[in-house]
């Protein structure tokens, strides 16, 4: 899954979390996501406690996360392809 691809997986609404970034349309903020990370848990677990969210959700939240550090940092950003892993 190439990178535009993951970023079609964050989504805003406005009646959830006052328009922040969000998984799929779902009550699962990226900023969630990254901080359950940050504080150690496994994409397995995060899975566990949401049935609901793939391997690819984590990853498009870490990919949003780099491309607003690279803004920040005044980075260029060019598009990265990702390969799945068996």
């Amino acid at each position: 899954m190439d990178e535009v691809q993951l970023m079609e997986r964050i989504t805003t609404d406005p009646a959830i979390y006052g328009g922040k970034p969000i998984v799929r349309g779902r009550r699962l903020a990226v900023e969630h996501v990254l901080r359950y990370l940050a504080a150690g848990m496994t994409t397995e677990e995060l899975r566990a406690d949401f049935p609901w969210l793939e391997k690819e959700d984590v990853q498009a939240c870490l990919t949003f996360a780099l491309r607003a550090f690279q803004s920040v940092a005044g980075e260029r950003e060019e598009p990265v392809t990702l390969s799945q892993a068996s």
